[in-house]
């Protein structure tokens, strides 16, 4: 054979090779990801993404249960158990673990005489954990008597509650489940709030019209300070500047200086309207408060700090509030009317209502 022609051979021989060793080191890369070019549906099967949208979890506190809504149906896909009168509802940071405020003491709303109630029952009092992907709850955790809120620091790692019979704070070890402090307050400790840099918590006080400023690394109480009467729940901006307070009584919302722990300015609302769950935006531009039997949602501008509007939930005294991730849907839990209200924000309207569990109470939404 002339040289010239078997050069040329040995040279598509060579190619040949080559394309052959690509195939079989292509064919061991897929089979190490779990498949090979010959696998069809029968081969191993690739992990895929994560479900886009979010699912809704709502506190019911009279039947005992956890009612999840799914935000692209907008049904109820399950009920679950959790204990005597859940409330305050928040997760883990890795959105793995619910904890849920469970507490054996009777209701006491304004103005009922405490003595006719029915003596609590302490056994049922804690801190329940609810796993996101089992979908159960898996223990009970005790926090101090009456827990009605709660807070978890930055790295999940501690509870801070509030013990609403005992004018306590308590601070719960996640890692021993054991309260580890016991923080005096004032009467009637409800909401529990965490600075969005993890370096404080406000404890507000029902009897005294106070918020209790506790500072995270000396776990102690630095300062109390007046925003009006009977303060429930508080909600700090994205860059901690300042904090939306609910005032039941009076009807109106306290702006407070996060940063010097002091009242700035007060917005009163239409009569009949009693402020209860604040939550802000995640972009920061807008307040969102309950109003309990006003019936409404209350819209603050925070850049100026005067109310834009109320907005009609079409349920009975909405308490717990959150809002979707984008921004564009607030979700109301409606005491007495059993349901949550779906609320798209740009038209002000309430587009459905999803009927939940007995007196639902706190509302908390996580990606799916």
């Amino acid at each position: 054979m002339p040289a010239a022609r078997g050069d040329r051979l040995a040279y598509h021989v060579g190619m040949v090779g080559s394309k052959r060793c690509l195939l079989i080191a292509f064919a061991a890369l897929l089979a190490s990801c779990g498949g090979s070019p010959s696998e069809g549906d029968g081969g191993a099967a690739v992990e895929s993404p994560p479900e886009p949208g979010y699912r809704i979890y709502v506190t019911n506190e009279e039947s005992g249960d956890l009612t999840i809504i799914d935000s692209a149906t907008l049904a109820v896909v399950s009920t679950v158990p959790l204990g005597k009168r859940p409330r305050g509802i928040h997760a883990s940071p890795d959105g793995k673990t619910i904890y849920v405020a469970l507490s054996g003491s009777p209701p006491a709303p304004p103005g009922v005489d405490e003595s006719t109630l029915p003596p609590p029952d302490r056994s049922a009092d804690g801190i329940g954990v609810f796993d996101v992907g089992a979908g159960k709850l898996v223990k009970t955790i005790k926090s101090g008597t009456d827990p009605e809120e709660f807070a978890l620091s930055k790295d999940g790692r501690l509870l801070y509650v509030s013990n609403e019979d005992a004018a306590l704070a308590s601070i719960v070890d996640l890692s021993t489940d054991q309260v580890i402090k016991a923080l005096p307050v004032a009467g009637e400790p409800e909401g529990v709030t965490l600075s969005p840099d993890g370096s404080f918590v406000y404890v507000t006080s029902e009897e005294e019209g106070k918020i209790f400023v506790i500072d995270t690394a000396k776990a102690e109480v630095i300062k109390n300070f007046e925003v009006g009467p009977r303060p429930r729940s508080v909600a700090f901006l994205p860059n901690g500047t300042k904090g939306y307070v609910s005032l039941e009584t009076v009807g109106q919302i306290a702006v407070v200086d996060a940063v010097k722990h002091e009242l700035i300015k007060t917005i009163t609302l239409e009569k009949g309207n009693r402020p209860m769950k604040a939550l802000v935006s995640p972009d920061g531009s807008r307040a969102y408060v309950s109003t309990g039997r006003g019936g409404n949602v209350a819209v603050v501008d925070t850049s100026t700090d005067e109310l834009l509007s109320l907005i009609a939930t079409g349920g009975t005294r909405p308490w717990g509030i959150d809002v979707s991730p984008d921004g564009g849907t607030l979700y109301t839990a409606n005491g007495p009317s059993d349901d949550v209200s779906v609320i798209d924000i740009a038209t002000a309207t309430v587009t459905k209502k999803i009927p939940a569990g007995v007196k639902p109470w706190g509302v908390l939404i996580l990606p799916r």
